[in-house]
């Protein structure tokens, strides 16, 4: 089970790509059929058509582009989240403007641009936010009158001091824009134990999903160690 109480997707994880580009369409096909475990049930060329599409076909996943003509993806996935919430947005951040990334979080939507890693974490439940977003997100929180960063970080901080050390280290790289099972492996651990870490993780930083912890591992100034063969 997810830690807003879903249970875990079984079998192909379904998905729903739109975007107004035919070739960036084909191209994220071509990513997400990659994974045997992802299957790409539909197509749509703008917002609106993609709201219909997820209502006709009901995917674990939508796949939005920001900018769309007629509704765009952050309206589309505003109202998939309203009025269907079995299906989680991954919003895809071509386009990069601080503004459009804000927005698209406040509408319940993931950034990710490790595409895979994205979806399969949409798909359990979890929110996904990559580690270049995450930063540009704090960036623009520091400037514009959310309080200092200075202040930031030593909020950030203190709430981090409420983990326990393995808790940190999950922090750490869930702020990397690790998944679940990248974790397990990096820490030595079954990804049973990992899932239980990131969901006392939440609960103890008070956050409602992976995105908003890794917004707070990089305002305390968390960062994963390098990988093993990067030392």
């Amino acid at each position: 089970m997810s830690r807003d109480g879903t249970a875990a997707v079984a079998g192909p994880i379904r998905v729903l790509v739109a975007d107004d580009e035919p070739m960036i369409r084909a191209g994220v096909r071509a990513v997400l059929t990659t994974d045997p475990g992802i299957e790409v049930v539909a197509e749509a060329a703008d917002g609106h058509e993609a709201v219909e599409l997820v209502r006709a076909h009901r995917p674990h996943v939508a796949v939005l582009d920001v900018r769309m003509p007629r509704t765009d993806g952050i309206d589309a996935a505003a109202e998939i989240r309203r009025t269907l919430p079995g299906t989680g947005v991954v919003m895809l951040t071509t386009f990069g403007e601080d503004d459009y990334i804000l927005r698209a979080l406040g509408a319940g939507a993931a950034g990710p641009e490790e595409l895979l890693a994205g979806v399969r974490a949409v798909a359990d439940g979890a929110a996904y936010l990559s580690p270049k977003v995450a930063a540009r997100v704090v960036a623009h929180l520091a400037s514009t009158g959310a309080g200092a960063l200075a202040e930031r970080r030593g909020a950030a901080r203190e709430r981090v001091a409420r983990l326990t050390p393995r808790e940190r280290d999950v922090l750490a790289h869930l702020g990397g824009g690790l998944s679940n099972g990248q974790i397990a492996r990096r820490l030595h651990l079954v990804e049973g134990t990992v899932k239980a870490h990131v969901s006392s993780v939440l609960a103890r930083l008070s956050v409602d999903n992976r995105a908003a912890a890794a917004v707070v591992a990089h305002e305390a100034g968390i960062l994963p160690p390098p990988p093993p063969e990067q030392r």
